[in-house]
Formats: structure tokens, sequence, C-alpha cells
């Protein structure tokens, strides 16, 4: 960015300039003429596009409203037939709580259950690791 500064502050740009051969310089001038005019004429382009598109719009508002249509019509017929169109996603049903299928006791002789889904409890895998099988605790 530093660069930038220099070539938008005039006295830094003589600063740089002064150490330059005049071809040099003029070779700079023809290549920032040539990025100049290419910037004129993307502008030039955009521009017709946009009257071009403007013009298109028009057209299409006249006819709507030799048609005896407003544009809030329009848009309302437009996205009635959007929402037809697409799958609208089913509300989820409510998933009922699965049964427990094991009871244990934890380490506070606490009585707690497990539906064998998830992680297995603490208490109940130190029981699996001493010996115990799952079938043991099931209800």
């Amino acid at each position: 960015m530093s660069d930038l500064k220099s070539l938008l502050n005039l006295r830094r740009l003589r600063v740089f300039a002064k150490d330059l051969a005049l071809e040099q310089l003029k070779s700079f001038a023809e290549k920032l003429d040539t990025i100049i005019a290419e910037k004129e004429e993307e502008i030039r382009k955009e521009e017709q596009e946009k009257a071009k598109q403007l013009e298109s719009l028009n057209k299409y508002a006249e006819m709507l409203k030799q048609d005896g249509l407003s544009i809030d019509e329009l848009a309302q017929l437009l996205a009635d037939k959007v929402i037809k169109g697409r799958k609208v996603p089913k509300a989820r049903k409510p998933v009922a709580p699965r049964p427990a299928k094991y009871k244990f006791v934890d380490a506070e002789g606490n009585e707690k259950t497990w539906t064998g889904q998830g992680r297995t409890p603490k208490a109940l895998q130190e029981a699996l690791d001493k010996g115990k099988k799952l079938e043991d605790f099931a209800i």
C-alpha cells in the first residue's frame, strides 16, 4: 500500500521520478494512459449494460401496465408459483424417549437406567471392565 501512496501523492511521485530517465517516464506515462483507457472502456460498457437492462425493465413494466397488472401482482404470482413448485419440508414429529434396557447402581449407590444408546455410563463401564456382562444388567 505504501507504493499506492507514492503514486497518489505528487511530492512522493516527484521524488520517485527524479531518479528515472526521461524515456522511462514516457514509457510509464504511455502504460498509464493505456490502463486509464481500458478502465474508461470498462466503465462505459457497464453503463451501457445498465442502460440496456433498465430499458428492458421499462419495456416489461409497460407491457404489464397494458395488460392491467401491477408489479406487486406479478411478484405475488411468481412467489406463489415458486412455493407450489418446491417441496415444503415436513415438520418433524416428536420422538418418544426410548425405554430403558439396563439398570445399574452408580458410585453413590443410586439406581440408574440406560437405554443402550450413546456412551456407556461410567459406573456401568467400570462394572463391565471388572468382568460382568451387559446381560447381567438387563431389565
